[in-house]
Formats: C-alpha cells, structure tokens, sequence
C-alpha cells in the first residue's frame, strides 16, 4: 500500500528536482528539497485533519480532493495567492507582481536602489493581514473540536473541563474575539491594528460560513442526518471540499512566509512547496484513511488539533513578532508524535493476551467440569446424560480471533 500512494508522490518530487536543475543548477535543487521537507513538517499535522475529513467523503469526492485540490493547493496557494497578495498591496497588476518576484534586488536586499520594495519585503509587510486570517479561522478549528464533548479525550485534566465549559453558547466565540483583540491591541503593530482587526474578523466569517454550510448540508443528506458513519456526497461533500482547501490555505500561510527565509524565487517556492510538499502531504492523507490510522491510534486527530491550536497561537502571536519556522514545525510534529506514542500506549494496555494457537484433540469430564484440549476444533454432541448448566471453553492458548465463551442450555 505504501508503494501505491506515495508512488505518484515520489515522481513528481524527481521530476521537480529535474526542473530545477534545469532551472537554477544543484543550488535550485537544494533549496527545492529543502522547501518540501519544510511544507511537510508544516503541514503533517493538516494531513492529519485532512484524513478526518476525507475519510467521511464518498470516493468520488476523495478523487476530487486528490485532483483539482491538488492543483488549487499549487498553483493557487503556492504560487498565485503569494502574487495576488503582492499585487494588491503595492497596487500593482499581477504581470508586474510577477516581474518583481522574478527580478529581485542585488544581494537579496530588501529595496531596489530607486527606493523601490522587493517582492519579499511587500509579502512580509502583508503577512499581519494574513496570519490573522489564518489564525483566527485555525483558532476556532481547535476550540470547536476540544470544547466539544467527547468519548475519548487524550489530555482528560484539560479536554473534560473544557468541554464542560464549551456546552455555554457561544464560548468558544467569546475566547475567539477576547484573542483577536488582544492581538490587534498587544502584538500587532501599531499601524497594523486596525488591519489585523479585520483580517481577523474575515478569518472567523470564512470559518463559520463554510462549517456553517458544510454541517446543514450534511444534516439534509437523505435518510442519513449527521451520522458520522454517513459517506457525504452531493453539496455536504462539496462544501467539506471546500473546507478543506480553506484550511489548506491557512497551513500554507506560514510556509509560503517562511520559504522566503530559503529562497524568494517564486519557482523555486512552486516547486518545493507547491509539487513537492503539497504532493507528499496529500499522500500522507490518503495513506491515513486507507490505513484506517486515525481509528487505530485513537489520540492522533486530538494530537493533531492541539497541533493546529499551536499553530493558530503562533501564527497571531506572528503578526508582531518574527518567530523561526522550524520551531514552529517542530512544535508541531512533537505534540502529534506526543499522541501517537500515547494511542500505542493505551493499544498496548487494552489490548487482549496473546495466545498460541492450538486444536482440541481430548475430551474429559471431572465433576461439573468439562475440559476440552486437543486437535479438533468442533464439539458436535455430549452424551451420557449428565447435566451441564454452564459450559466454558477457554481459549487463552487461542488468537483472539478463535477464543470462545458460550453458554449452552
């Protein structure tokens, strides 16, 4: 199964780092692969959120995810959504926005000599616009699934009451808005504030909008209701496409930020992060709903929001303060394999004792007692006339599959 699903990943990051060679030499094709493996420690958490989506999605819907997101993911998130940003900032028609991307500054420095900034210093002056979308619409992703009640909780001293609190309307609103102030107030810039307000703002709307849609739609589904179980097709599928892409987005943001501490070549920002990472992440998705993982390792999809709620504080916290990249994907790829150890740790203690195999071959009875052991694996008949209320037969030598404790009357 690996081999199938990360196949078509593994061509095409060869194919990139041949047309980066082409393109820029063995420099282009380092900084390629290190923008992919940037995007995917960025984003393995995403993946993780992704397949808990998409493993409600009908095959069609699955395939849709894997095709056209892929290309909105990009060529629209990598490598347009960075030059519109650039455009609209700096009043500029996207040709001319990408002409400054292509041509930057000698030394990489920040202004061309007439006085003029570059294509890196416009998209690092919008990124508190940005992050605040993307905070904002990540920060109530997370407090929505830990302030929601739940059978399994994995950090109980802090998820329960939580939940207990979350079952106020709209608290998790209230703490939503309480962070945007504060950010707009503390941490943002001064001549920042008032933009980072409505960034903000526009974040929430856009996570409400699309949630807001994508669970009425499910609900209408015929005969289903909102029954996890439920494939979702038709517009509930639709709209957790979109929802999707949405919070592929707000990954992306501060991957497409932190790239330029690598490489400003949009290009080179496109082939790595775009057709290398974006492909891998999408890869581990599927591998995580085929391999029925999230089941499996039952604290993984909590690990992965408190992941996304790091990333949400992290990104807010970024519209004031440059913080390093790394930290921010090693931040997030320790607490999911925080919660991977502890789903094999909770694995271990439930699961049922390991047994040898073996077939019943003697037959005996002592008392009430009926003992069976041996080499044939049916009981057809007791005779003897003998009266047996209760008949156990112990299978600790057996898989668990094969144990048996009936009752016969």
């Amino acid at each position: 199964m690996f081999v199938r699903v990360f196949a078509l990943s593994f061509l095409v990051a060869a194919a990139s780092l041949v047309v980066a060679v082409l393109y820029g030499g063995p420099e282009a094709v380092v900084l390629v692969a290190a923008l992919g493996v940037l995007e995917v420690s960025l984003s393995f958490d995403n993946a993780v959120v992704n397949a808990s989506v998409l493993q409600r999605m009908s095959a069609f819907w699955q395939r849709i995810f894997l095709t056209v997101g892929m290309v909105i993911a990009v060529f629209g998130m990598r490598l347009v959504f960075p030059l519109v940003v650039v455009a609209v900032g700096a009043h500029l028609d996207p040709i001319e926005a990408l002409q400054l991307a292509m041509n930057p500054p000698a030394g990489g420095a920040p202004f061309f000599p007439d006085g003029r900034p570059s294509y890196e210093t416009l998209l690092n002056d919008a990124n508190p616009k940005i992050a605040a979308f993307g905070g904002m619409f990540l920060l109530l992703l997370f407090l929505n699934y830990i302030c929601a009640q739940r059978e399994v909780t994995w950090l109980s001293w802090l998820e329960r009451p939580l939940a207990r609190i979350g079952r106020f309307s709209m608290f998790t609103v209230v703490i939503a808005l309480i962070a945007l102030v504060l950010t707009a107030g503390v941490l943002a810039p001064n001549n920042k504030a008032d933009v980072v307000m409505v960034s903000g703002a526009l974040g929430m709307a856009t996570y409400f909008l699309v949630d807001g849609l994508g669970a009425h739609f499910e609900n209408e589904q015929p005969g289903q209701g909102p029954s996890r179980a439920a494939l979702l097709t038709g517009r509930a599928a639709f709209f957790g496409f979109v929802y999707l892409e949405v919070l592929d987005a707000s990954f992306s943001f501060d991957g497409v930020i932190g790239a330029f501490a690598i490489s400003a070549d949009p290009i080179v920002i496109a082939l790595g992060l775009g057709l290398i990472g974006a492909m891998f992440v999408r890869s581990i998705t599927v591998y995580l709903v085929r391999r029925g993982t999230l089941a499996e390792y039952i604290y993984l999809e909590h690990g992965a929001h408190w992941a996304i709620g790091a990333l949400a504080a992290i990104l807010l916290v970024s519209t004031g303060h440059h913080l390093n990249e790394v930290v921010t994907g090693l931040l997030g790829v320790g607490i999911i394999a925080a919660a991977y150890l502890s789903s094999i740790v909770h694995n271990r203690r439930h699961r049922a004792p390991a047994a040898t195999e073996t077939e019943l071959e003697h037959l005996s009875l002592g008392g009430d007692e009926l003992t069976l052991r041996g080499d044939t694996g049916t009981l057809s008949s007791l005779d003897g006339g003998l009266p047996i209320d209760r008949l156990t037969v112990r299978g600790d030598a057996l898989p668990a599959r094969d144990k048996l404790n009936t009752e016969a009357y």
